[in-house]
């Protein structure tokens, strides 16, 4: 199995990627859990003849999942490559920096 330098810039992006990814998966769990209760509970709590499709029943389905939505793009669209170079050059001056003291 090989071995990883902790220090590498590499591994540490990797490493940030993989922190982003498990917030987002642990933040869409929860979201369906969530839902799915709250479904669960206006489905049980319909008077006789109404019906489950009114917006009150989605709403917070609704506004939460525009959050998802926004998280998700945030973890899985690439940056735009301008902003890659950026942290790149800030990160080798912040460790050029670093090792001058």
């Amino acid at each position: 199995m090989e071995t990883f330098d902790e220090d590498d810039i590499q591994y540490q992006k990797a490493k940030r990627q993989v922190e982003r990814l498990r917030g987002f998966y642990s933040h869409l769990f929860i979201y369906i859990i969530i839902n799915l209760v709250i479904v669960y509970y206006n489905y049980t709590h319909l008077k006789p003849g109404e019906s489950y499709f009114q917006f009150k029943n989605f709403f917070t389905a609704t506004f939460w999942g525009i959050g998802i939505l926004a998280h998700a793009a945030v973890v899985f669209v690439s940056k735009a490559s301008y902003l890659q170079k950026w942290e790149e050059r800030k990160i080798r001056e912040l460790m050029e920096k670093e090792k001058k003291e």
